[in-house]
């Protein structure tokens, strides 16, 4: 037994224990979360009472991917912008092209959240979102409450536990992008999102993000598109003058509500403002960047050692169109191969943020599947290569009683400047896909443990 799977049966021992049979331990912590404004509409962000627990080789050994990973797509997208073949491949709309194309000096993605997979078979990075990390005003708050868990508090006698700062990190590389691109001005923060409706209050993450930023003595204001406007050369809501955009709204979702000549469009282009991320940083909120970096003839470009990183780490990706392409040394025709090895495929949306469906090839019949095939090729969708999951079982509390239940884990870890901070864990209830058990779990670091 690994000292990670002593830890874990120490933690599940002593929450049934009688000391902690009357649950009050499990009641205070979902009352401290809707304390701490960590349960948004009335339900708790994390459906489980305890952290997801990683080894530190585990941690360090994705921290190093992600940095690799995280390197080689800012380099795609650098590449991209002069290269209209492999702009091409991206699967950029035209209005998405364009804004990729202003030259920003932050151009890289100052704030980012990788999905990765640490299964039986090792880690895998499945996509990579384009916006800043959304995980981050829960997961800090939430990793301080589970380690001052009462049983918590208990294992800590035994193992020494880490948590990431991730706020503090978050705010460090925005200023650092603000100052890389030449401002000297002391910046107000504008946290930018589209709400629901016009009488709908902003999101509890937003408020909580703001909140931090002026905690930490920089003005910041949530606001929405529909607010903004550009005049002498400023960003306003209001009296409110923006420098940092905190970009929660994606080029796609602006650009279908608005067009070209919008006040934030408009301040970008002159750069009037630091947006975080810039819309270049789009790129690697699509799936197909992870198709460039499975194939050789890309990877050949990269130094020997992010080679070995990315063929170990990025499962075989391409986007779905009638087409010749390669896997491994052979050389396949894309729609007639995929269609026979469903098994080992999933077909997923182009856009990583998207609404559409996900085929898993091994939950349908041939031809369900061959059907999907049909719908990826009429729609934006990649094909790739399926990795292992991690299950693992989390103590739940419902319906006053405490259970445990297998649930499905991806890891999300959190990168500032290119390097991994933090990490969160989804959880997802092996029973159902859209269980209210899914949600969002913090990672803690047991240290010292293999």
């Amino acid at each position: 037994m690994t000292q990670l799977d002593e830890a874990l049966a120490r933690f599940d021992k002593l929450i049934h224990s009688p000391a902690y049979q009357d649950l009050a331990w499990a009641e205070a912590l979902y009352e401290q979360m809707a304390a701490a404004q960590l349960s948004p509409g009335g339900r708790p962000i994390c459906p489980v009472l305890r952290a997801h627990l990683v080894t530190r080789r585990q941690y360090d050994s994705l921290q190093k991917t992600a940095a690799v990973v995280s390197a080689a797509m800012d380099r795609i997208g650098e590449q991209a912008v002069n290269d209209p073949a492999m702009l091409a491949r991206l699967q950029l709309l035209p209005a998405e092209r364009m804004l990729a194309s202003v030259n920003h000096t932050h151009g890289k993605a100052t704030a980012t959240t990788i999905t990765a997979s640490n299964g039986p078979g090792g880690q895998f990075i499945t996509g990579v979102s384009a916006d800043p990390p959304a995980s981050v005003a829960y997961t800090e708050p939430l990793a301080e409450l589970f380690y001052d868990s009462a049983p918590m508090k208990e294992l800590r006698k035994r193992y020494k536990f880490t948590r990431g700062k991730s706020v503090k990190k978050l705010l460090q590389a925005i200023l650092a992008a603000y100052k890389g691109q030449g401002k000297k001005k002391f910046p107000c923060i504008g946290v930018v999102e589209f709400r629901q409706s016009l009488k709908a209050a902003p999101s509890t993450e937003a408020l909580l993000l703001a909140e931090r930023f002026r905690a930490s003595g920089y003005p910041a204001e949530v606001v929405t598109p529909e607010q903004l406007e550009y005049r002498n050369g400023e960003l306003k809501r209001g009296d409110f003058t923006i420098d940092i955009v905190y970009r929660r709204v994606s080029a796609q979702e602006l650009l279908v509500r608005s067009d070209l000549n919008h006040p934030l469009l408009r301040a970008y282009r002159d750069h009037a403002i630091c947006m975080v991320n810039s819309f270049r940083a789009e790129i690697s909120g699509k799936l197909s960047v992870l198709a460039l970096l499975s194939d050789d003839a890309i990877l050949a470009q990269f130094p020997a050692a992010d080679r070995k990183v990315l063929r170990e780490h990025v499962p075989w990706t391409r986007f779905m169109a009638g087409m010749k392409t390669t896997k491994g040394s052979e050389q396949i025709d894309l729609p007639e191969w995929v269609a026979r090895h469903k098994e080992k495929l999933l077909l997923r949306p182009l856009d990583s943020g998207s609404d559409q469906h996900i085929f898993d090839g091994a939950d349908l019949e041939q031809s369900m599947w061959e059907r999907a095939v049909k719908t990826a090729l009429r729609s934006r969708y990649v094909v790739q290569e399926k990795t292992p999951v991690e299950k693992t079982a989390f103590p739940v509390y419902q319906f006053g009683r405490l259970e445990s239940r297998d649930f499905r884990v991806g890891i999300q870890p959190a990168l500032f400047g290119g390097k991994m901070d933090s990490a969160a864990a989804a959880v997802e209830d092996v029973t159902s896909t859209f269980s209210l058990l899914n949600g969002l779990t913090p990672a803690l670091i047991l240290e010292g443990a293999a």
